[in-house]
């Protein structure tokens, strides 16, 4: 049961709020000064918090940016009541607030404003900070959506290789802006030949995933290494690119030449009863990836074994 604390004076229209919210299954306590829910909130820290401006605003304020100030508080949903006449002059740069609820609100708007909240901090709790693209959990729930479907997909695991050289070479900096520009492609090949269908996420470091219908996978995994290749050239000095190759040292500390980074993608078909969860896809994933890694430059692999119920055309 999501906790909920109002802090509001305990009176109409709050504790209409409060019945509300209740009857849809949250846990709600209204504290009605800022001592009272500071307290309260430190020792047992609620998942969201409503705070009316009206009451201590000073106080009300100071409260807000402490608790978005705390590294380890940061990410608890404040919505921040205010009366509609105030509106024109709110300066939201003073407030950490994620949204704001007029004081007028029906009891479905705020049940909606809640509820779209916790949605918001999940979705941000989830998402890369590099890139800003969905992690792990995401990506996981989308491939279990996938595995049930009636449709035939693909998922397709993406990284690079010779990237650690490179980060070695140029300095961390240059390497997330690599990351950044891979991300880029991805997401504008997925939306330019999946649409709405497409599904892009960021596992960590350089290695991606993307989701999408099977008879466009292997024409995104094309594109993508031709335009990863050609940019690619924009992150290498211009005595590297005249060289053909990075001078740097290996793990030994050894001066070696290195390539620059490549991109490696391996392609997991689905269809319906292929698989039954996504550990299932990650193993085969996994076998991909060790062959595909091992082929020099930019590459894809697409898993064309014959199965019981389809063959992808390797006799």
């Amino acid at each position: 049961m999501r906790k909920v604390l109002l802090l509001s004076p305990e009176e109409p229209p709050y504790t209409l709020w409060a019945e509300a919210l209740r009857n849809h299954a949250y846990q709600v306590e209204i504290f009605s000064t800022i001592e009272e829910a500071g307290e309260r909130i430190l020792f047992n820290l609620p998942d969201l918090l409503v705070v009316s401006e009206s009451l201590q605003p000073e106080l009300a304020r100071d409260l807000i940016f402490a608790l978005k100030y705390d590294l380890s508080l940061a990410s608890l949903p404040i919505l921040l009541v205010i009366r509609p006449e105030k509106l024109p002059e709110m300066d939201w740069k003073e407030y950490f607030v994620d949204d704001f609820i007029c004081e007028g609100a029906s009891r479905e708007e705020v049940l909606s404003r809640v509820e779209l909240a916790f949605v918001r901090a999940e979705r941000l709790a989830d998402n890369n900070p590099l890139t800003g693209l969905p992690g792990n959990t995401s990506i996981l729930r989308k491939i279990e959506e996938i595995i049930k479907s009636d449709e035939e997909w693909a998922v397709g695991y993406v990284d690079l290789d010779n990237f650690k050289p490179f980060n070695d070479a140029y300095g961390f900096s240059r390497g997330d802006e690599v990351i950044r520009m891979l991300a880029r492609i991805l997401v504008h090949l997925v939306d330019l030949y999946a649409g709405p269908k497409g599904f892009v996420g960021h596992i960590g470091g350089d290695d991606f995933v993307f989701i999408v219908p099977l008879e466009v996978a292997e024409k995104i995994s094309q594109e993508l290494i031709r335009k990863f290749d050609e940019l690619i050239l924009n992150f290498v000095d211009p005595e590297d690119r005249e060289r053909g190759c990075l001078i740097t040292t290996d793990r030994q500390g050894v001066l070696c030449r290195m390539a620059w980074p490549s991109v490696s993608v391996a392609l997991v078909p689905i269809w319906k009863e292929r698989f039954h969860h996504y550990g299932e896809v990650a193993a085969v994933a996994a076998q991909l990836k060790h062959y595909v890694k091992k082929i020099p430059g930019s590459t894809y692999l697409i898993d064309r074994r014959k199965e019981e119920r389809r063959n992808f055309g390797i006799d």
